[in-house]
């Protein structure tokens, strides 16, 4: 590298190599590019900066307790929910996580018990489980806070999908530039199977499983079920055809079980209390505890964890209202992948039901705030992009389509012709259903969703 240090922008902050420092200003990452080692990490807390009340479920340990501690995980609840799964058989944890009605938060929503039990009924004894840690989506970073703050909870979180579903071993698909991720979550895997919670005849059960961490390289493709499977296997990062699906075929050839972070740890008061009541928290259609990363003009950004339903001004009030100067211009909910509200949305309802009324998605819960000062023609074409760049290129829609959409984003951007605006418009639309009708994953089927709805929504473009 010729004595250039590495550095990735994340956000409000830098990671070079393996030092990180958020926030981060101009100054600061010059410096650490030229060599100047970064302060101190800030506490992992202050990424989740709501006040800590007894309606906190999934983030009720962050910053409460150490995350390297086994002894603090256990004294706040920790493995209470592993020892009940043990008491009342596989059977019964899935009966209850379809009782509760949860579903994926990676961005799917996908009813969890129901891809559980199809696991758990192949005919095919040996069986993998993978939790999906390589967050990559422009905007989250709700699995950071939680891999970095209560790592022991994905363990047992794990451990116990793995007992319902029938797993021998489990990997952790981690962000490959999540250092403090690696070590807390490391540590937690090594201290677990020393105090017998993972390994051989876990706590006297019978069962048996283990956890590999594995390190994702920065493919955004990789966050596709199917082609993690690729990458941990040694293969190009692509998507698999489906059918046959990962509850059939998955890993090594074998029924998977692929969850994502917070749907894992959702799981664990689940059990705790029961599926019944996790499903009174919440709307109709949907049920528990959602995170949310805020970001952008608040004045707190952070994550934080509401109960479906609650509405988008009183997530956005909950991070401190708009930075003192601000007016809102518009909100990106689901990141790159997701859509664009405006201000006369701000009573959305947070629930999958009414985001999709809203002809926008809930995702991976991004609520990037923009306020005047953003440019919003310059934040398609980053989008655009992105999307161009991370494509990884094997079916032709996605690879040809997420470039032409780039190339006509800049057309617009720079004619003066309202002609040639309302061609490039209509090829933009073009090219946005033949992306979702025939891209063969949801890199590609997405890719003209946030674009849409600046169109649709925002009227940014008019011809």
């Amino acid at each position: 590298m010729s004595g250039r240090r590495q550095f990735w922008l994340i956000e409000t902050g830098v990671t070079v190599r393996q030092e990180v420092l958020a926030p981060a200003t101009k100054t600061q990452i010059a410096e650490l590019v030229s060599g100047k080692s970064a302060p101190a990490e800030q506490p992992i807390a202050q990424a989740a900066p709501q006040t800590p009340d007894k309606s906190l479920v999934l983030l009720s340990r962050i910053g409460n307790t150490n995350p390297l501690s086994i002894d603090d995980y256990i004294a706040n609840n920790g493995f209470a929910a592993l020892r009940k799964a043990f008491s009342i058989g596989a059977d019964q944890v899935i009966a209850e996580v379809t009782a509760s009605g949860l579903v994926g938060r990676g961005g799917a929503a996908f009813p969890t018990g129901r891809k559980w039990a199809a696991v758990a009924s192949q005919p095919v004894k040996t069986r993998y489980l993978i939790c999906n840690a390589d967050e990559s989506e422009p905007g989250t970073f709700k699995d950071r806070v939680l891999l970095e703050g209560d790592p022991f909870a994905l363990v047992e979180a794990m451990t116990i999908a793995a007992f319902a579903t029938g797993s021998q071993h489990g990997y952790i698909y981690l962000r490959g530039e999540y250092p403090r991720a690696l070590k807390n979550l490391t540590n937690a895997v090594e201290v677990s199977r020393n105090k017998n919670y993972l390994g051989e005849n876990i706590l006297n059960s019978g069962f048996n499983f283990d956890i590999t961490i594995f390190r994702g390289a920065g493919a955004y493709i990789c966050g596709e079920e199917t082609a993690i499977f690729n990458s941990i296997e040694g293969y190009r990062g692509e998507p698999r055809n489906k059918p046959p699906f990962p509850v059939e075929v998955g890993l090594f050839g074998k029924p998977t079980t692929v969850n994502n972070v917070e749907t894992l740890v959702n799981v664990l008061p689940i059990i705790n209390n029961s599926g019944e009541q996790y499903a009174t928290w919440g709307s109709t259609g949907s049920k528990g505890k959602k995170l949310f990363c805020v970001s952008g003009a608040v004045s707190k950004p952070g994550v934080y964890e509401v109960t479906f339903g609650a509405t988008l001004r009183q997530l956005i009030d909950l991070a401190g209202g708009l930075k003192s100067g601000s007016t809102l211009q518009a909100v990106l909910l689901g990141g790159a992948a997701g859509g664009f509200v405006g201000p006369q949305d701000l009573d959305l309802e947070l629930t999958l039901e009414a985001a999709r009324a809203a002809g926008t998605t809930l995702g991976s819960g991004v609520v990037m705030v923009l306020d005047q000062s953003v440019n919003m023609l310059d934040q398609l074409q980053r989008i655009a992009a992105f999307f161009r760049d991370e494509s990884c290129g094997q079916c032709v829609p996605c690879r040809v389509g997420t470039v032409r959409q780039q190339e006509a984003l800049a057309r617009l951007v720079s004619s003066n012709s309202a002609d040639e605006t309302a061609i490039d418009l209509h090829l933009l639309r073009d090219l946005g259903q033949v992306m979702r009708d025939a891209s063969i994953c949801g890199l590609g089927q997405t890719a003209h969703n946030a674009i849409d709805s600046a169109l649709t929504r925002l009227k940014v473009f008019s011809a």
